[in-house]
């Protein structure tokens, strides 16, 4: 599946998640769930309707029933609507929702939460020691503010630029070590590229304006200038920094300088040869494979970060337990099996995502051995950075996205003034309750 397809596949609007989350309320009874004590049975899930995403479903829905003949999964793709979340949101509300939800995006956990529609998973007494031993230092983007896991961090897709080695070997450039390290070779690069009849564009990330837009362009480069910062830390947004207009003005520069472009692509630019560039998660692999010969490096910094040290935004899709689920033990115990050790690696080996699991190319050293194209992605699973769980966290992302459209998109306004006034209205946002 393309980048933009899936992505938007993922994506809902700001009003229609604030919707179904207002419709909600607060319900803290229900968020606390049955924790140890649930009842068992039967329960349903619901997984992605992602191909390779179903066929992983399919074997571990079919490996725990072979097993557990009193406490069956019915499992069935997430319901076509006009996002996965807006679906998932008119569930909770309706109190139908299933056990699980393999597909619960990040971005929409703290509204879930705040419906009573999630069960905190640190209330099963093995809960937060599970959540922290497979995943390690990187599980605690994934807490809400008292401190709880209302979702399990499941998968990750770091990006990363990919780029088209027949390009840049017709621009004269190297396609083993391409000069994409920091801000001035990238857009030296990027322009070799372009005046040189290579590339119509250098790179082409949607210049559209929905919230998660910004999880493609600014964010990843933002996570790599600062070591791995997220957008608001601590009630404050962080962005409206040095590191921030940092990477502000190199979009800029792409965009003023006809690097990359103003007008929405109908389609896949990467993968039509429309640009030399894209920036992607290993999911592309499989998709670019075949037709493209390409590479992937990190993301560029402003005085070039070695790659070991680079971070990244993740991409990931977690695994949340509703409260409309009456088996939550079972659910409990489903949602552990299907993030096993054993089931990550068949996740891996049948998707090529990257499971949230501490020291990923250690524990399966066969895989990337077998398939050295996922190896960069692996290692970079261990440096990512995820959207903050905080109120709002759709507006907040909306606010830096006009922000962005206005000043580096488009070139309009003074663009710290932009930023500045961006971070003191998600100020505002991230501190509400």
């Amino acid at each position: 599946m393309q980048r933009r397809t899936r992505v938007a596949a993922a994506a809902l609007t700001a009003a229609g998640l604030l919707t179904v989350a207002a419709c909600g309320g607060d319900d803290d009874d229900a968020a606390t769930g049955g924790g140890a004590d649930g009842e068992r049975g039967d329960i349903t899930i619901w997984y992605s309707n992602n191909e390779a995403e179903v066929a992983w479903g399919e074997q571990m829905v079919e490996a725990w029933n072979a097993e557990h003949p009193d406490e069956q999964i019915e499992a069935q793709e997430i319901p076509a609507g006009a996002s996965s979340e807006e679906v998932i949101g008119a569930a909770i509300t309706a109190g139908n929702a299933p056990c699980l939800i393999l597909n619960t995006a990040p971005v929409a956990v703290p509204d879930f939460e705040r419906q009573g529609g999630l069960v905190s998973l640190s209330s099963f007494d093995d809960g937060a020691s599970y959540v922290e031993e497979r995943s390690g230092d990187v599980a605690e983007q994934y807490q809400s503010a008292s401190g709880e896991y209302f979702q399990l961090p499941w998968k990750s897709n770091p990006v990363m630029i990919f780029y088209n080695k027949a390009m840049f070997t017709a621009a004269g450039l190297d396609p083993e070590n391409p000069p994409l390290g920091t801000y001035d070779e990238f857009l030296q690069t990027a322009r070799t590229l372009v005046e040189s009849g290579a590339a119509p564009k250098a790179i082409w990330p949607a210049p559209t304006s929905e919230f998660f837009q910004n999880w493609f362009d600014f964010y990843p480069l933002y996570a790599a200038e600062t070591g791995g910062t997220p957008l608001v830390e601590d009630g404050a947004a962080t962005f409206a920094d040095d590191a921030g207009q940092s990477v502000a003005e190199f979009w800029k520069t792409l965009y003023d300088e006809g690097l990359a472009s103003r007008e929405t692509y109908q389609g896949d630019s990467f993968a039509d040869g429309q640009a030399a560039m894209a920036i992607v998660g290993p999911w592309a692999i499989s998709v670019y494979g075949e037709n493209i010969d390409w590479g992937a490096v990190p993301v560029p910094t402003s005085a070039g970060t070695a790659p070991e040290e680079t971070y990244t935004f993740s991409d990931a899709k977690n695994i949340g337990l509703y409260t409309a689920c009456e088996n939550q033990a079972t659910a409990w115990d489903v949602l552990k099996f299907a993030t096993s050790e054993e089931q990550d690696g068949l996740l891996l080996e049948l998707t090529g995502q990257m499971p949230m699991r501490q020291d990923l190319p250690g524990t399966y050293p066969d895989y990337f051995a077998a398939n050295p194209a996922y190896e960069a992605f692996g290692d970079q699973a261990a440096r990512t950075v995820e959207v903050p769980n905080i109120p709002n966290s759709v507006a907040v992302w909306q606010t830096l996205r006009d922000a962005w459209s206005q000043s580096v998109i488009f070139g309009e306004g003074d663009l710290q003034e932009s930023l500045d006034g961006a971070a003191d209205e998600i100020d505002g946002l991230a501190g509400q309750s």
